[in-house]
């Protein structure tokens, strides 16, 4: 029987944790990147220094960082933008959807993708954020929502989409 040996069981599960640290990498990269792009390059700055302490707390390799310091610096570097979306998921539960890429159309176009496919939409500005205080850790809810047994899966199944694309940073909700 083929496909039933360990090389390939190995070689299926370090496909697996690979795909995971690549995710994880590339949102780290994006994250230096603007924040190496905000310092200038400064090394000694304290925002480019927390950025590259987080990437190193995932074990992201030395080179990697470098690397994404450097194309932020560079010459040609390209110009990645911060965005907020703000939505209501399943239960009513409000969201912060924190966006950072080099397309803002493409981003849109994608987190629309993914809210429509939960049966939820975009909603205006401010309609959400109400809910939240913005400080140095993120946002934080003010007030909460009680989530029903039958809403849960929906809300968790919404924020797993969400997570996995590649442009989102970060997903606030006020569930309780």
């Amino acid at each position: 029987m083929s496909g039933h040996n360990k090389f390939s069981k190995i070689k299926r599960l370090k496909a697996k944790t690979d795909a995971e640290k690549s995710k994880i990498f590339g949102k780290m990269a994006k994250m230096l990147q603007i924040e190496a792009k905000k310092a200038n390059g400064n090394m000694s700055s304290p925002s480019l220094r927390a950025a590259i302490e987080k990437a190193k707390e995932v074990n992201m390799p030395a080179d990697n960082i470098d690397r994404a310091i450097k194309k932020a610096s560079g010459a040609g570097a390209e110009q990645m933008e911060e965005t907020t979306y703000e939505a209501y998921g399943p239960g009513g539960v409000a969201l912060i959807i924190e966006v950072l890429t080099t397309n803002r159309n493409k981003a849109a176009a994608e987190i629309k993708h993914i809210l429509s496919e939960n049966g939820t939409s975009l909603a205006a500005s401010g309609s959400a954020s109400w809910a939240f205080e913005k400080t140095p850790e993120g946002w934080m809810p003010k007030t909460t929502v009680p989530v029903s047994e039958a809403d849960t899966p929906a809300l968790e199944k919404l924020i797993g989409d969400l997570e996995e694309n590649e442009d989102v940073q970060d997903v606030y909700t006020n569930a309780e």
